[in-house]
């Protein structure tokens, strides 16, 4: 019994081990969050630069919300590339937006990320990224904001 007993030890040990090695600390996920809101969000859809990291980024049912005279609007993630498309292929000048973290709050698998964006010097966004850690890694799932005056 004792010999069973310390081989399910040994195995319950041994199968905890890659486990431990795999699981990130939470300054690592917050370093992981504030790469892929640059590349994938400000980089790609403010910017312009490379797209290919937003749609990698972004969940492919990410939807945008936002409050418009008192409604409700949805912007799917698939529409909003298709517009930063087709403002690059216009050769669009892009506004230099340059990100602030005001804080990012992880637990367990999920996140939320306040971003502070601004533009020539000016607050223009609060905006509030609800992420969710899946195998491949963080993606950004939802957005809420608030446009400054």
């Amino acid at each position: 019994m004792t010999k069973t007993l310390a081989a399910v030890f040994g195995l319950v040990v041994l199968l905890a081990i890659p486990c431990t090695a795999a699981a990130q600390s939470p300054a690592d996920d917050a370093a992981a969050i504030r790469t892929l809101v640059q590349e994938a969000y400000i980089d790609g859809l403010f910017h312009l630069v490379d797209l290919e990291k937003t749609r990698a980024g972004f969940h492919p049912d990410f939807v945008l919300l936002g409050l418009r005279d008192g409604q409700l609007t949805r912007l799917p993630i698939a529409e909003w590339i298709a517009s930063a498309e087709k403002r690059k292929a216009d050769g669009q000048k892009p506004t230099r937006t340059t990100p602030r973290f005001a804080s990012i709050d992880i637990t367990g698998a999920a996140a939320l990320a306040k971003v502070e964006l601004h533009q020539d010097s000016k607050h223009v966004f609060t905006d509030y990224l609800s992420l969710y850690q899946f195998p491949e890694g963080w993606k950004i799932v939802g957005k809420i904001y608030f446009r400054h005056a």
